[in-house]
């Protein structure tokens, strides 16, 4: 008796979920996928038009340079960069002499032990340390900034989708949430603004951001080669500067690339061509016996 009941129990419970799915399939099928306010105003990212993403281009050594003053001024105050060091530098064009002042003059001190006594202390950065994070940890980073925690920016562009492109469009899409429509003239709807502390940005999966506008104005960075800094221009450079920080071996990576396909051609070439020079006149003799 106790198997018969549990028996009918469990197809009682089949039976349920086979309704539920046959329902939810019907009205998907018959309604589509709810579009939720999120997919309804958020934007895809724009093209930065950024060069040594692609293998046939190389980066623009004066335009990753503005990055990384932008990143400077700008970013640095928040953001990490702990997988990058000062002599990594040294690949964007910047002599042993700047590497070592940048890093000797960096706002931002690397922590290390008072040998004497053994506390905690810091020290002046050295080319070979990375770049140190501008919180001591992130219970102060949390405090700092309404209880969000600002990400590492040195692999930034690889963990988002379409992260260059990301970036950009991050840095320049905020908007006010207020005013702001969707390609369907649609207003944000009450509910989905932005609360205190938070900032409206489209390209933001969920439209709010805890990050404020980093960049607020033209002219906000001076730059050393005389570029005029537009929000877009710096946008651009930082962008450019963060793809590099990702991945400062693309190039190479581009390079070496060449080379193996080149080097696959020849050897393909070479071995069918003596395929045909002493296997063809033995396929032969063996065809005619």
């Amino acid at each position: 008796m106790a198997r018969l009941i549990a028996f009918l129990v469990g197809l009682g419970f089949c039976l349920v979920l086979l309704v539920s799915f046959i329902t939810g399939a019907a009205g998907f099928i018959r309604e589509g996928k709810p579009e939720t306010v999120e997919h309804a105003f958020h934007l895809h990212p724009k093209d930065a038009h950024i060069k040594g993403r692609s293998p046939f281009t190389t980066f623009d050594r004066q335009q990753l340079q503005r990055g990384f003053q932008v990143y400077k001024e700008v970013c640095a105050g928040c953001h990490s960069l702990k997988y990058v060091a000062f002599r990594n530098l040294a690949d964007l064009g910047y002599s042993e002499a700047e590497v070592k002042a940048i890093a000797d003059q960096w706002a931002v001190q690397t922590p290390a032990v008072n040998p004497d006594t053994g506390e905690a202390t810091t020290r002046k950065n050295l080319p070979s340390d990375r770049f140190p994070s501008p919180y001591p940890n992130e219970v102060a980073a949390r405090a700092a900034n309404n209880n969000a925690l600002p990400p590492d920016l040195s692999l930034i562009t690889k963990a988002r989708h379409e992260g260059t492109d990301y970036t950009y469009s991050l840095l320049t899409g905020y908007r006010n949430a207020d005013t702001y429509k969707n390609e369907k003239g649609e207003t944000l709807p009450a509910a989905n603004r932005p609360g205190t502390g938070l900032y409206f940005n489209p390209y933001f999966p969920n439209l709010n951001i805890a990050m404020p506008p980093p960049l607020i104005s033209d002219g906000q960075v001076t730059y050393a080669d005389g570029t005029k800094a537009t929000v877009d221009q710096m946008a651009k450079d930082v962008s450019a500067f963060l793809t590099w920080t990702a991945e400062p071996n693309m190039e190479r990576r581009h390079q070496t690339g060449f080379a193996v396909l080149i080097f696959l051609l020849v050897f393909t070439a070479l071995a069918y061509m003596s395929y045909r020079n002493i296997w063809a006149s033995k396929k032969g003799a063996l065809a005619q016996g």
